[in-house]
C-alpha cells in the first residue's frame, strides 16, 4: 500500500462463510431487506420495483434509444451474484490497484463488499466521511436520504433507474464538508466475477461549500468471456464554489452489457468535471444529466472510447443551463476499429432567464475501418437571450499523410494506429490536469492495443 496511514478493513471471516449461494434472477424482485435498512430506504426500494414493472420495455422508435441495439437488453438470464470464492477475491484485492497514491479505497465484487482503505485520520477529524452506502444509510441516513437519486433520469433509461432503485446495496458515499480539499483521489473498484451476474453499483457524492474532491471509479471483470450486467448511477453534487472531478475507468469484459447513468448538480461558482474512459463491454451506454443551478456554475464533460470488433458505445446527454452566466462545455472523441458502432445524442438546452449562457458540444469521430460506425445527434435547446452555445460533430478516417510518413519509418501498422489514435485522444486527456490519472487512462488505451496486437499476431 502506498499510504502508509491507510488502514486495511476486510470483509469478517464469518461473513464471508455465512454466505449462501444465491440462484435469483434479478427480475424475480429485489432482494430481500436487511434489518437495519431505513424505512424510508425499503420503500424506495420497493417503488424502484413496482415503476420497473410497468414502464415499457424501450424500443428503437422511441427517440432516446434511435440506433441502439436494444436486443441486447435482455435480462432474464441474469442473477444477484455470490461473495466471489477465496481465490477470485486474492485475484480481485492483487489487482485493485491502480493509482500510486490515493486518500481512500473502496473494492467491492458481485456487489459484495470486499476490502477498504479507510481515510487518513486528517481527513476523518475535518469530517470527511466515506463509506460503503450500507453503512452510509445507518450512520449518515440525513444526509444520504436528501441526496439520494433525487434527480429523474430523464435521458431514456427511467426503466433500468427503476431497476437500479429496486436492487442497490453496493456503492460508496462521499461527503466533503465546507472549506476541506483532498489532494489525492479517492479509488473506487466494482468487480464482475461470476457467469451471468448483475451488478448495481451506485455513487453518492456530495462536496460542500469551497471543497474540492477527485473520485475516480473502475469497472472491471475476473474474466474474459463470462456474460453480466452492470447498471449502475452516480449522483454528484457540487456544492457553492465547490471542485468536483469525477473519472470514470470502464473495462467491463467484451460479454457484458452495461449502463450508467449520472446526474450532476452543480450549484453557484461551482465547477464539476467529469471523464468517462469506455473500452470494455458489448454495449455499454452513458447517460449524463448535468444541471447547473447557479450563477457562475461550470460544468466540463469529457468521454473517450475506444471501440473495436462488434462493441456498440452509446452515449446520451443533456445539458442543462437554469442560471445566468453558467458555462459548459462537452468535449466525446471516439475511435473505431473492424465493425464497432458509437452513438451520441446530446442536447444543450438553456431555460428561460439563463442568460449570458456559454455552452459548448463537440463531437468528434475516427474512423479505422471502412465498416465502423457512428452516428451523432446534437442539438440546441435555446429559452433565453444573450447566449453563445455552439455544437458540432465529425467523422473521419486516419489521415494518409500521417499513416505514409509511420509506415515507412518501418512502424508497423497496428502500432501507427495506436500513435496515431493517442494523439487524437490526448487533447481529452489533458483536459483533466492531474499526471497521475492521465498516465492511467493513457496506459489502460495502451493495453487494449497490445491486446489487438497479439490477437493479430496469434492469427497471422
Amino acid at each position: 500500500m502506498s499510504d502508509n496511514t491507510a488502514v486495511l478493513e476486510h470483509v469478517k471471516e464469518s461473513e464471508a462463510s455465512e454466505a449462501q449461494p444465491t440462484t435469483r434472477t434479478i427480475l424475480s424482485g429485489p432482494a430481500e431487506d436487511t434489518p437495519d435498512q431505513p424505512t424510508w430506504f425499503r420503500q424506495q426500494r420497493e417503488q424502484g420495483w413496482q415503476d420497473f414493472s410497468l414502464l415499457p420495455n424501450p424500443t428503437r422508435k422511441d427517440q432516446p434509444w434511435r440506433f441502439s441495439n436494444v436486443d441486447v437488453l435482455n435480462l432474464a438470464s441474469y442473477q444477484s451474484g455470490n461473495l466471489p470464492s477465496d481465490h477470485d477475491r486474492a485475484q480481485i484485492l492483487e489487482q485493485s490497484v491502480a493509482l500510486d497514491g490515493k486518500s481512500g479505497r473502496l473494492i467491492f465484487a458481485n456487489d459484495h463488499f470486499l476490502e477498504r482503505d479507510v481515510l487518513p485520520e486528517s481527513l476523518r477529524k475535518s469530517g470527511v466521511i466515506f463509506q460503503p452506502l450500507e453503512r452510509a444509510l445507518t450512520e449518515h441516513e440525513g444526509l444520504v436520504r436528501r441526496y439520494f437519486m433525487t434527480q429523474p433520469a430523464a435521458l431514456g433509461s427511467a426503466k433500468f433507474a427503476a431497476l437500479h432503485r429496486a436492487h442497490v446495496r453496493a456503492g460508496a458515499f462521499v461527503y466533503v464538508p465546507r472549506g476541506v480539499e483532498l489532494d489525492l483521489p479517492i479509488e473506487i473498484f466494482h468487480w464482475l466475477a461470476d457467469e451471468n451476474v448483475a451488478v448495481f453499483p451506485h455513487l453518492l457524492l456530495v462536496a460542500d461549500e469551497t471543497s474540492k474532491v477527485t473520485v475516480i471509479e473502475h469497472f472491471r471483470s475476473v474474466e474474459k468471456t463470462r456474460h453480466g450486467f452492470a447498471c449502475g448511477v452516480n449522483d454528484l453534487i457540487a456544492g457553492h464554489g465547490a471542485t468536483v472531478k469525477y473519472v470514470c475507468t470502464q473495462r467491463w469484459n467484451e460479454n457484458v452489457v452495461a449502463l450508467q447513468i449520472n446526474a450532476t448538480t452543480v450549484e453557484r461558482d461551482a465547477s464539476a468535471m467529469s471523464l468517462n474512459l469506455h473500452l470494455g463491454g458489448a454495449y455499454s451506454r452513458f447517460e449524463s444529466l448535468s444541471r447547473l443551478v447557479g450563477e457562475g456554475a461550470r460544468s466540463d464533460l469529457l468521454a473517450l472510447s475506444v471501440a473495436h470488433h462488434k462493441q456498440e458505445f452509446d452515449a446520451r446527454t443533456l445539458q442543462d443551463h437554469r442560471s445566468p452566466h453558467t458555462t459548459s462545455d462537452l468535449l466525446y472523441k471516439n475511435a473505431l476499429s473492424d465493425r464497432s458502432r458509437t452513438i451520441f445524442g446530446g442536447l444543450i438546452r438553456v431555460e428561460r432567464h439563463a442568460h449570458f449562457t456559454d455552452a459548448y458540444q463537440k463531437v468528434r469521430n475516427l474512423l479505422l475501418s471502412d465498416d465502423a460506425e457512428a452516428n451523432s445527434m446534437p442539438g440546441l435547446e435555446i429559452l433565453a437571450d444573450n447566449v453563445k452555445c455552439s455544437h458540432g460533430a465529425t467523422s473521419g478516417q486516419v489521415d494518409e499523410e500521417e499513416m505514409f510518413y509511420l509506415l515507412s519509418r518501418g512502424i508497423p501498422e497496428i502500432i501507427a494506429k495506436q500513435l496515431i489514435v493517442a494523439g487524437f485522444l490526448d487533447e481529452v486527456i489533458g483536459r483533466l490536469s492531474n499526471s497521475l490519472i492521465g498516465q492511467h487512462l493513457r496506459d489502460l488505451i495502451a493495453d487494449k492495443f497490445r491486446l489487438d496486437a497479439t490477437r493479430a499476431a496469434i492469427a497471422a
